[in-house]
Order: C-alpha cells, then sequence, then structure tokens
C-alpha cells in the first residue's frame, strides 16, 4: 500500500509520488505519515521533507508552508530550493 505524495513549490510541482512513507517538519515536531492516516491539516516549519517511494529515500529542505494529509495523499505547499533536492543512495 502506498500514499500518493505531492510538493508543490511557487515555481512547480516539485514531486509526485507513491511513497511508502513521508516524513514532515511541522512547527509542533516532526510527523510520520503512512497509507490510511487520519485527515489533517499541518503548518510546516524549517526542516527536512523525506520520503521513501521504490527503495528510495528522498529529500527535501522545506522552509515553511503547509500540508493537507488524507488517508490516500499527501499534498505539501512549499518554499524551497528545487537545486536543493537530495537522493539518498539505498
Amino acid at each position: 500500500m502506498t500514499i500518493r505524495l505531492k510538493v508543490i513549490t511557487p515555481r512547480k510541482l516539485l514531486a509526485d509520488a507513491d511513497a511508502d512513507s513521508v516524513s514532515l517538519p511541522t512547527l509542533e515536531g516532526e510527523i510520520g505519515v503512512l497509507p490510511g492516516h487520519r485527515p489533517l491539516y499541518a503548518s510546516l516549519g524549517r526542516g527536512v521533507l523525506s520520503f521513501r517511494a521504490n527503495g528510495k529515500e528522498e529529500r527535501f529542505p522545506v522552509q515553511g508552508g503547509f500540508a493537507e494529509v488524507r488517508p490516500d495523499e499527501v499534498v505539501v505547499v512549499t518554499e524551497m530550493s528545487e537545486d536543493e533536492r537530495v537522493e539518498i543512495p539505498e
């Protein structure tokens, strides 16, 4: 089972993937999101958004924004630099 992740910046859609898990840096601390998560809205703080898909972990530096979490989808709207995307080897 996966959860759809969309990461949107003012300039473009940065990520659109079926993820196994998503980690978000909220103002209240880091939260993990798995498929079937209860719906919520969260304000994002500074930190790293990461997700796992197809055996790879990807990370993005986040400079604020918000996330809408639904059982089958996470939509993140944030300010970040597309040049700072980092892929982590298995």
